[in-house]
């Protein structure tokens, strides 16, 4: 069962060739069995599962079930759900019991989608490896002594191994990517307000955007399908009705205009990412698309200007965690200043500390010219390079990564070298655009993802050419040994 996509469950589920609790059941085994080694998930919710899952059958036997209903999901602990912890990774809020749901998962579990758990991620988001979660590292399925990509490496190491059929990320400058990159997945990162932020813990608001990670980009349609649209509760939610993403699939491609930006192929790349790159793009120029070279001069700006804006806003967001109203408290504080001092020193990890350190550098008097404002005109001028791109062509390919996943404890201690893993992938939210990584080969036995971008609210055109690449192809059906 764990080898069906979402599109074949569904079909199965509404024939009643399979129930929802013998599918749910299935992955709970699953994840119960293999969660151990990959550390996937934070918490399980089986008991939730297993109850949603039975009102999921009475639905499907009623005749007025949704294409979702009965299928089990996974989100990110970065979602709050109602009754459940919502621990962001981080010691802080271990304790920490959401009243309510997010906006994410209340449209999911209004289209009958059953709740497996909640999944293992970097602290507040913030990495590239997910190596800085306070439950551990998470490994990746296809080599376990390395990284499955960050933030939101739970979900994608979980989707790869097929301990659920599809889960939830964030990506604030390429947190749902990345992982599907380096998981041998798909992951869409929407255009900034498509996908609603009310109940996501923010970590950079203007950057932050909520995503499904997936095995296929038809799957992918599916889930986002559902939770795209306008929500009166997020204030940065963009007031443009939702789309059926899956409609578009099937079009033909012919004629698509694709640029190719020549700094993405640099001497950072390594030289067989490029070669994979290259024969996929060829792949879809056989299939009618023409292909030409564009640049985006202000590419190598977008790494310094990403960590100058989103620390910046995170050391804003992260002030409330202060030891009194929810959260990690320290023991026996002596005085009001020791309270939050030792809660917040305490509570979060060195990799946050550094980056509120580093916003809170850049937001004080006499260094908010000098940093934050410089980074926030840069950002115009990275915004403008894509505009003027899409004034050409209609979608834009590269590279996810730089590189294949590296070694666990790799970078660690090298935080510029990890932030550079991020190149092709931070300059798309600091647009606000979306973007799609989907699986196109291997180098050394591990994935690697290339990177389609589109102009604002063209999900459903990347969404279709990831699945007309995917219809010519069967790299995306590809599993790591040992998963069977």
């Amino acid at each position: 069962m764990h080898n069906h996509t979402l599109t074949e469950l569904s079909a199965l589920l509404r024939s009643r060739q399979i129930s929802s609790v013998e599918l749910t059941e299935h992955f709970l085994r699953r994840s119960e069995k293999y969660n151990a080694n990959l550390n996937c998930y934070i918490t399980l919710t089986a008991d939730m599962a297993l109850a949603q899952a039975r009102s999921a059958d009475a639905a499907l036997r009623q005749g007025g079930a949704g294409p979702l209903t009965g299928i089990p999901i996974a989100h990110k602990d970065i979602f709050c759900t109602d009754g459940i912890r919502t621990s962001c990774g981080s010691r802080m809020l271990d304790n920490f019991i959401a009243p309510y749901d997010a906006t994410v998962v209340a449209r999911l579990q209004q289209a009958g989608m059953v709740l497996l758990g909640k999944t293992n991620m970097d602290e507040y988001a913030m990495g590239s490896s997910n190596e800085n979660s306070y439950y551990g590292p998470v490994r990746n399925p296809w080599d376990q002594q390395r990284v499955p990509g960050g933030s939101s490496g739970g979900s994608a190491a979980a989707v790869a191994a097929r301990l659920t059929p599809i889960a939830t990320g964030t990506d604030t400058g390429g947190s749902i990517r990345q992982p599907a990159a380096m998981c041998g997945i798909t992951g869409l990162k929407p255009t900034y307000g498509r996908v609603s932020r009310y109940g996501m813990i923010a970590f950079a608001s203007s950057l932050d955007q909520g995503g499904p990670l997936a095995r296929t980009a038809a799957d992918a349609a599916m889930l986002l399908t559902a939770v795209a649209g306008f929500d009166p509760r997020d204030s940065t939610s963009a007031d443009q009705a939702g789309e059926d993403y899956s409609a578009a699939l099937t079009r033909d491609i012919s004629g698509l205009r694709i640029g190719i930006p020549k700094q993405y192929f640099d001497a950072n790349l390594a030289a067989e990412i490029k070669e994979i790159i290259t024969t996929a793009v060829r792949q879809l120029e056989r299939a009618g698309a023409r292909v030409s070279e564009i640049s985006l001069p202000n590419t190598h700006l977008s790494v310094p200007v990403y960590y100058v804006i989103a620390p910046a806003e995170c050391s804003s967001n992260l002030a409330r965690y202060d030891g009194v109203r929810f959260g990690y408290r320290c023991d026996q504080p002596q005085d009001l200043a020791d309270l939050y001092c030792r809660s917040r020193s305490e509570g979060f990890g060195r990799e946050v500390k550094r980056r509120i350190m580093t916003g809170t550098y850049v937001l004080s008097a006499g260094y908010y010219d000098a940093y934050y404002l410089k980074a926030q005109r840069l950002r115009r001028l990275i915004r403008d390079d894509f505009h003027t791109a899409f004034s050409n062509v209609d979608v834009i390919i590269g590279p996810t990564s730089p590189t294949t996943a590296f070694r666990l404890g790799e970078k660690v201690d090298d935080p510029i070298s990890m932030y550079l893993n991020d190149i092709y992938t931070v300059s798309i939210n600091l647009a606000g655009l979306p973007a799609i990584s989907i699986p196109v080969g291997f180098v050394n036995g591990l994935p690697v993802g290339m990177q389609i971008t589109g102009n604002y609210f063209s999900e459903s055109r990347l969404l279709n050419v990831a699945h007309q690449y995917q219809q010519m192809t069967d790299w995306h059906k590809r599993m790591p040994a040992g998963f069977n």
